[in-house]
């Protein structure tokens, strides 16, 4: 079977959905049983997959022209059975099936956080890719249900699929790492990056060797000024923003840090908490439905709009010994849930369904 996917997220510098997409593609490559299909990954740049699979380059800036304009052709030309396309959107004409994954409706449930030329280009192109396509991926229940709710998606339609578990090394005992706060993820309003600076600050002032690491590009609307806040609360120096960081590093990180924060108020699942769990890192998460989900007993919980609260359980994360013991003792049962090989397994074979 030909199976054509939309690659391009894997382009530059990969975040959410390149690491989705490149977690399942090293499983499809490395797996015998997935040998059968051929893989065809279209995208205007180089991948990381060019050895393993067939990669087509399609010339231009990898946007919604991309995709609807220039795609099209390429993927008739190539006689795919069946689509794939991992992030949300699809081409409204596809000479073949479409499996599309949808993460999350942050753009239909929170239309305040995206400029309005571009939320209203994500709900209508999502909405018409869920309409379309023969089968709809998502990687929570509470993602599930937004796209029964908010989308009109028929449920029979829908397969739940959580992301794999990425494994970083797990570094030192929790006693001899570094107090490091960490944070990974882009930087979205709905992560409230300004509260959870401002939570660290009291943590800064009674722990003089206590640090704050966010990583992250800057995608607010409306904008935060990252590095004014910090300024603003007198953290120079001790809270650093780096807007990317290579996987050798971003692991050494993970490696060294003593606690996670996610104050995240909107996800669809949220992949850090759960790689900070794998690497040994206790998280601290805002208390939603998809983080209880996802996290169970292994995290620390913090109402929104309650600074004190995220202060009290990032300290309680860095240097309270009972607490971080019972979390990463809760770890194993969570990480049990997410498998890079599992959820590639089950991904193909809704592909192999669908065509």
């Amino acid at each position: 079977m030909r199976i054509g996917v939309d690659a391009r997220e894997l382009c530059g510098r990969p975040t959410g959905v390149g690491r989705y997409l490149s977690g399942l593609l090293r499983e499809w490559t490395a797996d015998a049983s997935a040998g059968r299909h051929h893989f065809i990954l279209y995208a205007p740049d180089a991948t990381g997959f060019e050895r393993s699979c067939e990669v087509r380059r399609i010339q231009g800036r990898p946007g919604t022209w991309w995709e609807q304009i220039r795609l099209p052709p390429a993927v008739r030309a190539d006689g795919v059975n069946v689509f794939f396309a991992p992030g949300y959107t699809a081409p409204l004409r596809l000479p073949a099936p479409l499996v599309v994954t949808i993460h999350d409706l942050s753009f239909v449930a929170h239309p305040e956080w995206f400029g309005l030329r571009e939320g209203v280009r994500r709900r209508w192109l999502t909405e018409r890719a869920a309409r379309q396509a023969r089968a709809v991926v998502t990687v929570s229940e509470f993602s599930r249900r937004e796209l029964i709710d908010r989308l009109g998606v028929d449920a029979a339609r829908i397969h739940v699929i959580p992301h794999g578990a990425s494994c970083p090394p797990a570094g030192a005992a929790g006693a001899d790492r570094a107090p490091i706060v960490l944070f990974v993820g882009s930087i979205f309003n709905r992560r409230r990056e300004p509260e959870l600076i401002r939570a660290f600050g009291p943590i800064a002032q009674r722990h003089p060797d206590a640090s704050l690491e966010i990583v992250g590009d800057n995608r607010t609307y409306p904008h935060h000024d990252i590095a004014r806040i910090v300024s603003a609360e007198g953290l120079d120096g001790r809270v650093r923003w780096h807007q990317f960081l290579p996987d050798p590093e971003l692991r050494t990180l993970y490696g060294r840090a003593r606690a996670f924060a996610f104050l995240s108020e909107y996800e669809g699942f949220g992949l850090t908490p759960i790689e900070a769990l794998a690497a040994g890192v206790p998280p601290v998460l805002l208390d939603t439905a998809v983080a209880r989900e996802t996290c169970g007993d292994a995290a620390l919980y913090v109402p929104a709009d309650d600074i004190g609260a995220a202060t009290a359980a990032i300290e309680r994360a860095l240097f309270d010994v009972a607490a971080r013991k019972q979390i990463l003792a809760a770890a194993p049962g969570v990480l049990a849930r997410y498998s890079w090989p599992e959820a590639a397994r089950r991904t193909l074979a809704v592909l192999e369904r669908s065509a």
